[in-house]
């Protein structure tokens, strides 16, 4: 049996990427997921995951994301408040047609200057319906994969990592918190037993590598990777302007860990620390920089049943490469060079 741990980018609807990733590894009978660590979408998806796993093994998982993205599916725009696109159907229609025709999106050019405390009592969060459907349970108890949820603390800056009994829906949509899209998620943190406010985890750790740290848990991080670090194209639009800034931003603090785990690698391989004295991971990344990289920004935001459907057969297709590649490395070495990917 290969046992390896999760690391669940955040990207918005982009995350179905990931969720063809997790479809085609849960084929594998002689892969288990040991732990997951996972940011926003990357968050809903080791929910999802977790959830069904516990209910009814590799197909129950498989069967809880295909409910998930169904029901993201039938959001339409994140950016149309719930109830507007209930009682007004064609406003969600009306921002796609103006998405296909217009150079950039109306409704991501509106969050550069509308709040989403502009809709005062009115407004609502489309994910918390989704968020609400799980079975938490399932999803904090001790058997099955070891979920780690990240979220970032607005008052102090600093990542917050929900794990076991700590995971809620509130938890779920603290973590998948872009701040010019939803409202702010405040709650009782069982930390501090403070009332705390909460924006995306991607701020701070998209997504968090350090719970997979633990002695008990296995070397193998398996990166499922849906922001780009490079993009060769200039953004030029506000929305393009904004989408990178956002990328660069939520990239970083992976970057940080990345080069820290590279830094002990290296001392460990130099003889210059104690064996033992630190985990020798071996990190694996799945991607499709070239897919995303063709995506526009507005996307992210817009999670149309084709545009999951295409992405979900990317991350499957992405999936079974890196089975044929580097199945072989899992347990044994590393997938990816850290040194090339800071050269």
């Amino acid at each position: 049996m290969l046992r390896l741990n999760l690391a669940l980018q955040g990207g918005g609807a982009h995350g179905a990427f990931t969720w063809g990733v997790l479809d085609r590894l849960l084929e594998e009978p002689d892969l288990e997921i040991a732990a997951i660590t996972g940011t926003s979408a990357g968050a809903l998806n080791a929910a999802a995951l977790k959830a069904g796993w516990l209910a009814g093994g590799a197909a129950g998982a498989r069967a809880s994301l295909d409910q998930l993205w169904a029901e993201i599916g039938d959001l339409g725009d994140l950016r149309v408040t719930r109830w507007i696109s209930q009682t007004f159907p064609f406003a969600t229609a009306l921002t796609e047609a103006m998405a296909e025709t217009l150079p950039v999106s109306a409704a991501g050019l509106a969050a550069q200057v509308y709040s989403p405390y502009a809709w005062g009592p009115f407004w609502q969060n489309p994910l918390a319906e989704v968020a609400a459907r799980f079975d938490f349970a399932a999803i904090c108890a001790a058997q099955g994969p070891e979920l780690f949820v990240s979220a970032t603390n607005v008052r102090t800056g600093k990542i917050r990592v929900f794990a076991g009994a700590e995971i809620s829906p509130a938890a779920l949509l603290a973590s998948a918190c872009l701040p010019t899209v939803f409202q702010a998620i405040e709650m009782e943190d069982p930390a501090t037993g403070q009332t705390e406010i909460f924006w995306d985890g991607g701020f701070t750790g998209n997504p968090a590598l350090f719970p997979l740290y633990l002695p008990h848990l296995p070397d193998d991080i398996l990166l499922v990777s849906i922001n780009p670090l490079r993009r060769e194209a200039l953004p030029m639009t506000p929305v393009e302007i904004q989408n990178r800034i956002n990328e660069i931003s939520f990239n970083a603090a992976l970057l940080g860990e990345l080069r820290a785990v590279n830094f002990v690698k290296r001392l460990i391989a130099q003889g210059r620390m104690p064996a033992g004295a630190m985990k020798d991971l071996r990190l694996h990344v799945i991607a499709d920089d070239a897919l995303m990289n063709g995506l526009g920004a507005a996307s992210k935001l817009a999670p149309s049943p084709a545009l999951l459907a295409r992405l979900k057969a990317a991350g499957r297709a992405a999936c079974a490469q890196f089975l044929t590649d580097h199945r072989d490395a899992i347990g044994r070495n590393s997938s990816v060079d850290l040194r090339g990917l800071f050269g």
